[in-house]
């Protein structure tokens, strides 16, 4: 053999050592730098209140700082995109929703990102339910009552949403198909400009975080019809859910979900799925979900939460879709 092949046959050898060294020896010395954890909400927003719970908790298992970075914009594509595209290494991670995960799909035709491709699931945190409100002058305790007055008034029933293409117009859109009930569109810009008007009269219902819902409710300023969600609201157990008050089978909450870049090696990948595991299970992290309305979730392997993701995907698809509100840009 050529001095020239013994040297190739060398390097060779020594670039298939690299190769299998590089991945576990970093993956071994994660983190040894500061991790951004990105929110594609505006400060002070609910999410970015949560990333902040979280944030310092899982810095102390890690032994890194967690910097939070808010990219608002383009119905959260934004900060979505950002995440997709930088480096596969895990220290850019988010902390996302089902808007920019599964909805952003159906809601943007060239999104510039493909939510089952471009992410590695690392952690499902929490389920956000929505609240169906009525003012309370409104004749309405279910869903049947709602039924029987959009019909009385000749489909000119309006309701408020916190945007076209929100969680809350989604419900909405899912309720009017599941019920055959006509209704009119109200958008305002958040949830909180919409309830104002809930409880001044101007419109007569809207989903609702639970967050701002639940001391309205309390105070008789709203009245609850039922909660999105499959189970009933453990800080609110009075309440029905909308499967229980006269729309079985509904479902849609806004799930919040950790990931990373697609690529980010799967060994930090389960490091972090692990340590987020420890910090939901803490009681100050039970206390805030207790205070902002948010659910625990059964906590998926890795693996599941990929399947979960696909079919999260096509399941709230589907309600864009008979909404007719898919972009085509």
């Amino acid at each position: 053999m050529t001095s020239k092949v013994l040297n190739r046959v060398s390097q060779a050898a020594v670039c298939i050592a690299l190769a299998l060294t590089t991945s576990p020896v970093s993956a071994q010395n994660y983190p040894n730098r500061n991790i951004t954890l990105v929110v594609p909400y505006a400060a002070g927003g609910g999410l970015d209140v949560f990333a902040r719970v979280i944030a310092p908790r899982l810095a102390e298992r890690l032994g890194k700082s967690i910097v939070i970075e808010n990219k608002p914009g383009g119905g959260t594509v934004i900060g979505a995109r950002y995440v997709a595209k930088a480096e596969p290494d895990g220290y850019t991670l988010m902390l996302g929703t089902s808007t920019p995960l599964a909805f952003a799909v159906s809601l943007h035709k060239n999104l510039g990102y493909d939510p089952a491709k471009d992410f590695a699931p690392i952690a499902l945190v929490a389920n956000a339910p929505f609240v169906l409100v009525v003012n309370p002058r409104l004749p309405v305790k279910n869903v049947s009552d709602l039924v029987r007055l959009a019909a009385s008034t000749k489909d000119q029933l309006s309701y408020g949403s916190a945007g076209p293409g929100s969680p809350q117009h989604l419900s909405m859109e899912l309720l009017k198909s599941m019920t055959g009930m006509k209704l009119v569109h109200v958008p305002y810009k958040g949830d909180v400009m919409a309830i104002n008007d809930l409880i001044a009269g101007h419109i007569p219902m809207q989903f609702a975080e639970a967050t701002p819902a639940l001391p309205l409710i309390e105070a008789g300023k709203v009245r609850a019809i039922g909660f999105s969600s499959q189970f009933r609201n453990p800080q609110a157990p009075d309440i029905p859910t909308l499967s229980e008050n006269g729309a079985p089978g509904f479902d849609l909450v806004s799930w919040q979900m950790i990931v990373a870049p697609a690529g980010t090696p799967p060994a930090i990948v389960e490091r972090l799925h692990k340590e987020i595991k420890a910090v939901i299970a803490l009681p100050e992290v039970k206390a805030d979900y207790a205070k902002t309305g948010r659910i625990s979730v059964d906590y998926l392997s890795v693996d599941q939460l990929k399947a979960f993701l696909q079919t999260e995907i096509g399941r709230l698809g589907k309600v864009v879709q008979q909404a007719g509100i898919a972009k085509s840009e």
